[in-house]
């Protein structure tokens, strides 16, 4: 991909089919590494599948053979020297404490340093297309955060959906905010 913002949308979405309630990404980035974290509380996945899952002919989809989602981010990873690291307990193993963290290290002088990309549009698609899901952003970033949360969001909104246009423009509008004010 030739984004991060692209392999952020991916995964998330992997969160979204499993029935996640909660689902947070994560961005911290220092002068040298950018550390891109994954975290729901879905339905997780079993031992043989964690083990599997780095595997691009490994998928559980009955749509393809293949699953190039975790394969791409692992590669985007390991091509500037980072890596990355998938914990999962299973909701059948684990009722009360289940999901999966997909957690990715990328060191940002390496040549092959895959930008970011535009992870605004990534997260209000996510937004937009999940409104039931309570999604936490936060991107450390020269020493501030940038965050959004919509489990926040709802209290204030009450019954305005946060898929309504204008909620999804205001969502944009702040993050731009917030990402000019720390430029």
């Amino acid at each position: 991909m030739k984004e991060l913002s692209l392999n952020i949308l991916d995964i998330a979405k992997n969160s979204v089919k499993a029935k996640a309630e909660n689902i947070l990404i994560k961005l911290e980035e220092t002068d040298e590494t950018l550390t891109l974290t994954i975290r729901d509380d879905g339905c997780g996945m079993s031992e043989e599948t964690v083990r599997n899952v780095m595997n691009p002919f490994y998928t559980t989809r009955t749509t393809r053979n293949v699953g190039l989602g975790i394969p791409l981010l692992k590669l985007a990873a390991e091509q500037t020297g980072g890596n990355i690291e998938i914990t999962s307990a299973c909701e059948k193993d684990s009722p009360e404490n289940h999901g999966t963290t997909v957690t990715a290290v990328f060191f940002k002088n390496h040549l092959d340093f895959t930008p970011l990309g535009d992870v605004i549009s990534s997260v209000t698609v996510l937004i937009q297309g999940s409104p039931d899901i309570d999604w936490q952003f936060v991107h450390s970033l020269n020493g501030e955060n940038i965050e959004l949360n919509t489990k926040e969001l709802r209290e204030i909104l009450g019954d305005v959906p946060l898929d309504n246009y204008e909620v999804i423009k205001w969502i944009e509008d702040y993050l731009k905010e917030a990402y000019e004010s720390v430029s």
